[in-house]
């Protein structure tokens, strides 16, 4: 049979993944003080984009008839409905995207299996609000933020008061960079002075000097080191505490009978002893800042309202607001003056409609999430840990009518302000152990909750062992292996039965 070239006809289906989707998508992502840097940028780029300046309504001042920024929602409504966008943009917002968040799929981002079990409660109504964060005044996302000086630099302004000859400085300062954030040396004596070409002697008596800086404690090698710095700038390492440094180990194991022998001196002299360690600082250098804190700013406010319905509101101040100068716009367009730069001006245009578009509908996607959240969640709102329900991520997603990769992209670094604390998102969203019964489920960080006020409560000559803790969670219509509550314990950095009951013995 002879190859002969033809033409052939196919019909597929494929996703296309245009420019303004992916903006969309990297939006849905970020977190608020990433979108601002992202805006900043955009803003840099586009000359046709400006903040809006003018002032926000607040919540309790809109209109629901008028503006569409308030909705409200029955807990019999399965999904949000006429919310519309209020950014005070100019383009035509008859026009949606491309295409919506809900056709999206991405196998970057994969959920839970289906929890077991059905939503509780009764009735009830709540409300969302496009509207302000209800904090009154001016609010600065990047007030919360400070900085400190950090250690190396608390350290080097010491080194050149200290020294003068220029090798003492370029051991010392080679010495500064050899320190963790705890303030340790990282590099030995021998492996700095083969580095610098130097003496091992004189490296070493660099390193004396160092040893008497402040904070006191560190240029140590290691723990023994660092508390014995201590206490001799108190005048207190006896040859009865450097011996308890040298076996430190006998102390962390619990030996005080061992620990009496080395160090030669009886019960009340080591109890004195210890209590003096306990008051030293084994990481002193961290009390010195090395970067700049950053404080978490809730992108949603959750709270009362005078009926008893949970009121959701999106942080407004933390959205950038967008408009396009049309004064501006009219003077270029005015003013090309060839086909280039008339297709220039044209692509701003569409870049800051898209981007503002794609602003609201962000906004509108985490309302709409957030809700569900709430709805779901909302046994936890009214009583507490222990009635956090199991949730996953195709729950909401089949809840709302979207993808399961666009609400693990809404729940990412974002964070909701409730009346219990902040919490992300994501923390809402945890797995289900089996009950006894089989007829409902458990969620795992209530059942966390659990294990910890058991081991919180247990006297201290009953300790209870991770077998008896499966038990008594049994009891109480818990279904769990005992390597289950080992794991959840590790995690909450719980010490084991024998761990816990030396450290009440000693402090009994």
């Amino acid at each position: 049979m002879a190859i002969t070239p033809r033409l052939e006809l196919r019909q597929t289906q494929t996703l296309v993944m245009t420019p303004q989707l992916q903006q969309a998508i990297r939006l849905l992502q970020l977190s608020n003080l990433e979108l601002v840097d992202y805006v900043e940028a955009e803003l840099e780029k586009n000359p046709l984009l400006e903040h809006d300046e003018g002032d926000r309504p607040e919540a309790a001042e809109s209109d629901p008839g008028s503006s569409g920024d308030r909705v409200e929602v029955t807990a019999d409504s399965d999904s949000l409905t006429g919310l519309q966008a209020g950014s005070g943009d100019t383009s035509d917002d008859s026009q949606p995207l491309d295409t919506d968040y809900d056709n999206l799929y991405s196998g970057d981002s994969a959920s839970d299996q289906p929890a077991n079990g059905e939503a509780g409660g009764g009735d009830y109504a709540f409300r969302e609000s496009r509207g302000s964060a209800g904090a009154g005044g001016d609010y600065d996302p990047m007030a919360g933020l400070t900085e400190e000086k950090d250690l190396r630099q608390h350290l080097h302004d010491q080194l050149t008061v200290t020294f003068t000859e220029p090798k003492a400085l370029l051991i010392g300062a080679h010495l500064i960079e050899c320190l963790d954030d705890a303030g340790y040396l990282t590099e030995s004596v021998d492996e700095v002075a083969e580095r610098l070409g130097a003496p091992a002697a004189e490296v070493e008596a660099t390193l004396a000097t160092l040893q008497t800086f402040e904070p006191t404690g560190v240029f140590a090698r290691n723990l023994s080191e660092c508390l014995a710095l201590q206490l001799r700038e108190l005048n207190r390492l006896d040859p009865a505490m450097e011996a308890m440094l040298e076996r430190l180990d006998m102390l962390a194991e619990g030996d005080l009978n061992g620990l009496m022998r080395h160090c030669q001196v009886d019960a009340e002299d080591l109890t004195e002893m210890v209590a003096e360690l306990r008051r030293l600082n084994p990481k002193p250098g961290l009390q010195y800042g090395t970067e700049i804190a950053q404080t978490v700013i809730p992108d949603i406010f959750l709270r009362r309202g005078p009926g008893g319905d949970w009121i959701i509101e999106l942080n407004s101040e933390t959205l950038p607001r967008l408009l396009i100068n049309e004064r501006y716009l009219a003077t270029v367009n005015g003013s090309t003056r060839d086909k280039a730069e008339r297709a220039f001006v044209s692509d701003c245009l569409a870049s800051a409609n898209w981007l503002i578009k794609s602003l609201d509908q962000r906004a509108n996607t985490i309302l709409r999430v957030a809700s569900e959240i709430v709805r779901q969640q909302t046994a936890f709102l009214d009583h507490g840990v222990a009635h956090l329900r199991p949730l996953n991520l195709r729950t909401i997603a089949d809840a709302i009518s979207m993808h399961e990769s666009t609400v693990s992209r809404v729940t990412a670094n974002k964070y909701i302000a409730t009346p219990r604390g902040i919490f992300e998102m994501k923390y809402f969203f945890t797995t289900a152990i089996a009950a006894v019964d089989g007829e409902a489920s458990h969620s795992a960080e209530a059942v966390r909750q659990k294990i910890r006020e058991l081991i919180e409560e247990e006297p201290p000559k009953s300790i209870l062992s991770d077998d008896k803790i499966v038990d008594l969670l049994k009891s109480d219509g818990v279904d769990i292996a005992r390597r289950t509550v080992a794991k959840y314990r590790e995690a909450m950095r719980i010490p084991s039965s024998v761990q816990r009951r030396r450290l009440k013995k000693r402090l009994a």
